[in-house]
């Protein structure tokens, strides 16, 4: 059974998919970690901005 997002959480996400647009790797760092999804990111936002801001969205929202 999932559990329920809370409005706290909600508007956590909200802010980190903000951030994700502005400055796609400081979202999925917010979100992960410095973790292999993060440096992942980077090598997205490096190499074209859409495929990172894509990528950033999909982990928070994911997760």
């Amino acid at each position: 059974m999932p559990l329920a997002r809370t409005s706290d959480s909600l508007l956590s996400d909200v802010l980190k998919i903000i951030l994700a647009v502005i400055l796609p790797p400081l979202g999925v760092f917010f979100e992960v970690g410095l973790g292999k999804h993060f440096w992942i990111n980077v090598l997205l936002t490096i190499f074209g901005y859409i495929p990172g801001i894509i990528h950033a969205v999909y982990i928070i929202a994911t997760r």
